[in-house]
């Protein structure tokens, strides 16, 4: 018989997500502390932004959060290199 630890990350008595690791549960608990500490800034009735739209960019921003760091350190934005097309090239012979 195999044994198989699980780490599970528990919000409010709901089951949100199920690790093999404790760093990875750990760090999925922390980014879930940043967007709880984000949705209420977000709340600003400036912004006009519905409550789903608050909660999705909550997570985003918690996602992303040391590009996010940078950006407001005055650091450049790490982009991504796009992906290169393949032309595909037929002989008619």
């Amino acid at each position: 018989m195999a044994v198989i630890t699980k780490f599970v990350v528990v919000r409010e008595g709901v089951e949100k997500m199920t690790f093999t690791s404790k760093k990875e549960a750990d760090a999925y608990d922390k980014m879930l502390d940043i967007a709880d500490n984000l949705i209420p800034f977000l709340t600003n009735p400036e912004l006009g932004l519905e409550d789903n739209d608050i909660e999705k960019l909550g997570f985003f921003l918690a996602q992303h959060k040391d590009e996010l760091q940078s950006l407001l350190k005055g650091g450049a934005a790490v982009s991504k290199a796009p992906a290169k097309k393949v032309s595909k090239k037929t002989n008619l012979d």
